[in-house]
């Protein structure tokens, strides 16, 4: 049940055996934390925790060639970058477009994640 008993004994047992975890609800925003096409600025961005990962690129027929990612200082270490290229990713597919790795980290991400080798131009 989502807001009934079950979802309460959940709760009360993450909370009892993760001390000091945040208390769980039972609405969540699919769009928190999405990554978003800032096209004024040219960079792909993921919000977290008041501080902004970005991706920029540079838009060419049919392609978009990231050329630099980053990550600020204390959001580094917790993935942020890698959930930044993979939203990043989603998007260049659903527009129908391909991607160049400009940037090393994108270029690793890549190597890492064949799943988005059809993206690749």
């Amino acid at each position: 049940m989502r807001n009934g008993f079950a979802f309460g004994r959940v709760a009360k047992h993450v909370r009892h055996r993760y001390p000091g975890a945040p208390p769980m609800t039972t609405r969540r925003n699919p769009m928190t934390n999405a990554v978003r096409d800032n096209k004024a600025l040219h960079r792909f961005e993921l919000e977290v925790d008041g501080g902004v990962a970005f991706a920029n690129y540079r838009l060419e027929p049919g392609v978009v060639i990231i050329t630099h990612t980053e990550t600020p200082v204390e959001l580094r270490g917790r993935g942020i970058a890698s959930r930044l290229v993979q939203g990043a990713l989603e998007l260049i597919r659903a527009d129908g477009l391909k991607v160049v790795a400009g940037c090393g980290f994108v270029v690793d991400y890549l190597e890492l994640h064949p799943e988005y080798a059809d993206l690749t131009a």
